[in-house]
C-alpha cells in the first residue's frame, strides 16, 4: 500500500498535455454535449426519418466505427500523439458536415454521418490516454487521466444544457446547433494539433513484435464494468418510470447529480485510491458497483412512495463505483502495457469499452423486462465475477510480453516514450 499522491492544479494541467490541449478537450466535449444527446432527434425531426430507422443507423455507425481502433493503435505505436487526437476531432467535423448536407429522408447519408461521428468518438479515448502517458508518469498520470474525464463530463453537461435551452427553436435551431458543433470540433482539432506532441517510438525487443499484452481478464471485465456508464441513461430511468411510476423529474435529477459528482470527485477519489495498487482499486470499484446494484434492487422493492428517493440515494454509491472504475481502468492498462505496444493495448481496451457500451442498452432492457430481481441480480453477479477476475489475474512477465512481474508498481511506459509539448 502506497501513500496518497498530492497533485497541484498547475501540475495537473501540465500532466494533461498543457493549457492549449486542455482547452481543446473542453471545446471538443462542449461540441459533443450539444450534439450527441440530440442526434436521434435530429434524424427524426430535421430529416424526417422514423425513430427505429434512425436508431439502427446510429447503432450501426458506432459498431462499424469500432473497427477503426486497431488502426489508431498502430498509428500511436509509431509515435503519433496530438496528431491522432486532432484527427479524431476532424473526422467528426466531416460527420457534422454530412449531417448538414443530408436531404430529408436520406438514411444513407445520415448513416455515413453517424459512422464518421462514431469513428471520432472511438478514436479519441485511446489517443488522449496516449498523450497523457507521454507527458506524465506514475500517479501524476493517473490523476491527469482522471482530470481529463472530469473536464470532459463538465463539457458534455454544459453542451447538453446549451442544446436543451435551444430546443424550442425547432428544426432551424437543430441545424444551427449541428453547425456550431462542427465549428467547435474544428477549433478543438486546431488547438490539439498546435501542441505538436510526438513520442519517440519505443524499441521493440528482439523477437517481441507481438500485439498488445494478453490482458484478457481485464478486457473481459471491462465489458461488464462499462455497463455502469449507461445505468443513468437507461436502467435507472427505466426502473423509475415502469416499476416505480415516478415522475421523470427523478431521472433528470439523478442524472444531473451523477454528472456533478463525477466532475467534482473524479480527481480527488482517484488521488485517494492511489494508496492502493491500480488492480486493487479496480477490483474495489467492482465491489462497490455490485453493492449498489443490490441496493437498487432493495430500493425498487420499496414501491412508489419510498422507492424513488431510495434509488436516488443508492445512485450516489453507484457513482462512486463508477468514479473508481474510470480512475483505475485506463491507468492500469497504461501501466501494464509494454512501451512498444502501448497504442495497441489502449486500442484493445477502447474496443472492449465500445463493445460494452454498444450491447449494454439491449442487455439492460432485456433483463429489465424479466423483472427487477433479474436485472439487478444479474448485473451484481456479473460485476462480482469481473472484479474477482481482475483481482486474480497476475502481472507476470510471460503474460506481459517480457515485462517484469509487478510492472504495474514499477516503471511506467511513459517513462520510456519521451515527447514534449510545444
Amino acid at each position: 500500500m502506497a501513500t496518497t499522491t498530492k497533485i497541484r492544479p498547475r501540475a495537473l494541467v501540465r500532466a494533461s498535455g498543457g493549457p492549449r490541449y486542455a482547452v481543446a478537450l473542453a471545446v471538443d466535449a462542449l461540441g459533443t454535449g450539444m450534439l450527441r444527446p440530440f442526434l436521434l432527434l435530429y434524424g427524426v425531426t430535421v430529416l424526417g426519418l422514423s425513430a427505429p430507422v434512425t436508431g439502427i443507423a446510429m447503432t450501426a455507425g458506432v459498431v462499424v466505427a469500432l473497427g477503426c481502433t486497431p488502426v489508431v493503435g498502430r498509428w500511436l505505436d509509431r509515435g503519433a500523439r496530438s496528431t491522432v487526437v486532432a484527427a479524431s476531432m476532424l473526422v467528426r467535423v466531416l460527420g457534422v458536415a454530412l449531417l448538414l448536407v443530408t436531404p430529408e429522408g436520406d438514411v444513407r447519408l445520415f448513416a455515413a454521418a453517424a459512422l464518421f461521428l462514431g469513428i471520432g468518438n472511438q478514436a479519441w479515448p485511446a489517443a488522449h490516454a496516449a498523450v497523457v502517458a507521454t507527458v506524465a508518469h506514475g500517479r501524476e498520470r493517473d490523476a491527469a487521466l482522471a482530470g481529463g474525464r472530469a473536464l470532459r463530463n463538465a463539457g458534455l453537461g454544459g453542451g447538453a444544457l446549451i442544446a436543451t435551452a435551444c430546443m424550442t427553436g425547432g428544426t432551424t435551431t437543430l441545424r444551427a446547433l449541428a453547425a456550431l458543433t462542427g465549428l467547435a470540433y474544428l477549433a478543438a482539432a486546431t488547438l490539439a494539433w498546435s501542441v505538436h506532441l510526438r513520442a519517440r517510438p519505443a524499441a521493440t525487443p528482439a523477437g517481441d513484435d507481438r500485439p498488445p499484452p494478453r490482458m484478457r481478464a481485464l478486457l473481459a471485465a471491462n465489458v461488464i464494468y462499462v455497463f455502469s456508464l449507461n445505468l443513468f441513461e437507461i436502467a435507472i430511468p427505466l426502473v423509475l418510470l415502469t416499476r416505480l411510476h415516478a415522475s421523470p423529474v427523478w431521472s433528470a435529477a439523478i442524472f444531473v447529480a451523477n454528472t456533478v459528482l463525477v466532475v467534482t470527485l473524479q480527481v480527488p477519489v482517484t488521488v485517494l485510491l492511489s494508496r492502493f495498487s491500480r488492480r486493487t482499486a479496480l477490483a474495489l470499484a467492482g465491489v462497490v458497483l455490485a453493492a449498489s446494484y443490490l441496493g437498487f434492487l432493495v430500493a425498487t422493492s420499496l414501491g412508489p412512495g419510498w422507492g424513488p428517493p431510495a434509488v436516488a440515494a443508492v445512485s450516489v454509491v453507484c457513482t462512486l463505483g463508477e468514479i473508481g472504475y474510470a480512475g483505475s481502468a485506463t491507468a492500469l492498462v497504461t501501466a501494464l502495457a509494454p512501451p512498444h505496444v502501448l497504442g495497441r493495448a489502449l486500442a484493445r481496451f477502447q474496443l472492449s469499452t465500445g463493445f460494452g457500451l454498444a450491447v449494454s442498452p439491449a442487455v439492460i432492457t432485456a433483463l429489465a423486462s424479466r423483472g427487477s430481481a433479474v436485472l439487478w441480480g444479474s448485473l451484481a453477479a456479473a460485476t462480482v465475477l469481473s472484479a474477482s477476475a481482475v483481482a486474480a489475474e497476475k502481472d507476470g512477465g510471460k503474460r506481459l510480453g517480457g515485462a517484469a512481474a509487478g510492472r504495474e508498481q514499477a516503471r511506467e511506459p511513459g517513462d520510456h516514450l519521451g515527447g514534449s509539448v510545444t
